[in-house]
């Protein structure tokens, strides 16, 4: 099936699907769907994000004196920069400021990034919904930049009483307030994700441009989540594997991995999403995914690529042709795509196909809300909340404790 510029296929067997099951999901799907196309006409509620009328909490006017900036640090975890990542590799192109993600607890890297850095010529965003986010606190104080009315520092965090919110008012730093109905790995639609779009040169209007179309009462959306909470329930398919053919799109699906990860994997339920980039995973992994259990459904990603450089290789060889002569490094790619892709048909191994037709902020922008909107439905559907991670906020209870030892 194909959607402008995106074009989503589904190869998902019959057999991995139960008829009885999907009765039911059918009829559940009607009443979920209309309660997020209600909460999606409602202020302050997470759906409003795909509204038209969405407003983010800054004025891009006033954003336009950190524009001299050409350097810019990103200081978060997760949700709070994952998107903004996917966002500057797929729009690499046309990125015009140079990006540093300060995204885990690694002190090489800081240090590293603290060489390449002018401080007083460089941007931060601090981004975190919490405002206690451990390793953005400590990569922020490690770096040591806070200074009472710093002109070069930008914090995106909830307006209540938190370590990161304290200390924007404590050194009148520029704010920007994060939502509270939008939780971090859904956020990249909003300020977290829209405020770093724009200092890389993004026009964040076009990636909201095509949002709100699945809002409408979508068939591919409709489909795709009812099979795949299908498979959720039945257990036989706990894996999901995002079979990569594009090096732009690797943040996307670390993105993605998050999203599908910390949204469904609760009471003993989820899938396991696993990045793997193609075509370096066929001489490593491929004989596991055709030959190996029968316990993963597979997604293929790629972009529509023009033919860069043909490889002339006759010329070497004397009365031998080779198979790849005169062909570009993106069309021996793309064979091998369509070779794997015709081998899981043969097989009768499940799998969906995502291909990206154009390289733009409107078609990244429906990518993001397609898989939000899939991932939620499926939650609901399956009766798993897709908003909370209590698992994680469990773990982060005990690291306090261990730090105040």
């Amino acid at each position: 099936m194909r959607e402008s510029n995106l074009e989503i296929k589904d190869y998902i067997q019959k057999s991995h699907l139960n008829s009885k099951v999907g009765k039911k999901l059918y009829l559940k799907y009607k009443k979920v769907f209309n309660q997020v196309n209600n909460e999606s006409k409602t202020h302050n509620q997470f759906f409003y994000l795909f509204n038209k009328n969405y407003k983010l909490s800054i004025k891009i006017s006033d954003l336009k004196k950190f524009k001299k900036f050409n350097t810019i640090v990103l200081i978060g975890m997760g949700g709070s920069t994952l998107g903004s990542e996917a966002i500057y590799e797929y729009l690499n192109k046309k990125a015009k400021k140079r990006f540093y993600f300060l995204n885990d607890l690694d002190i090489a890297k800081i240090q590293k990034v603290k060489k390449k850095i002018k401080i007083k010529k460089t941007l931060f965003l601090v981004i975190s919904k919490s405002g206690n986010t451990i390793e953005t606190l400590s990569n922020l104080f490690y770096l040591d930049i806070l200074k009472k009315n710093s002109k070069n520092i930008i914090v995106i965090t909830e307006k209540k009483d938190s370590i990161l919110f304290n200390i924007t008012k404590k050194f009148n730093l520029f704010f920007i307030e994060h939502k509270n109905y939008i939780g971090g790995r859904y956020s990249v639609l909003s300020d977290v994700g829209l405020v770093p779009a724009y200092f890389m040169g993004m026009n964040i209007f076009k990636l909201r441009k095509n949002i709100h179309k699945y809002i409408s009462n979508d068939q591919i959306l409709k489909e795709s989540s009812i099979k795949l909470s299908n498979i959720l329930i039945q257990k036989k398919i706990p894996n999901l594997v995002f079979l990569n053919y594009s090096k732009n799109l690797e943040k996307f699906l670390f993105w993605a991995q998050q999203l599908v990860a910390e949204s469904l994997g609760k009471n003993n339920q989820g899938f396991f999403p696993i990045v793997s980039n193609v075509p370096k995973d066929h001489h490593s992994l491929l004989q596991l995914y055709l030959d190996g259990p029968k316990d993963k459904l597979f997604i293929v990603f790629s972009i529509d690529e023009k033919p860069t450089k043909k490889l002339s290789v006759n010329r070497f060889l004397n009365k031998k042709k080779s198979f790849i002569n005169n062909k570009s490094l993106n069309q021996i790619k793309s064979a091998q795509k369509n070779a794997l892709i015709e081998t899981l048909k043969k097989n009768k191994i499940s799998f969906r196909e995502f291909k990206l037709k154009k390289v733009n902020e409107e078609t990244l922008g429906q990518l993001f809300s397609y898989f939000i909107l899939e991932t939620i439905l499926i939650g609901k559907l399956t009766n798993i909340n897709p908003f909370n991670q209590p698992a994680v906020e469990q773990v982060k209870v005990v690291t306090k404790k261990h730090l105040l030892k």
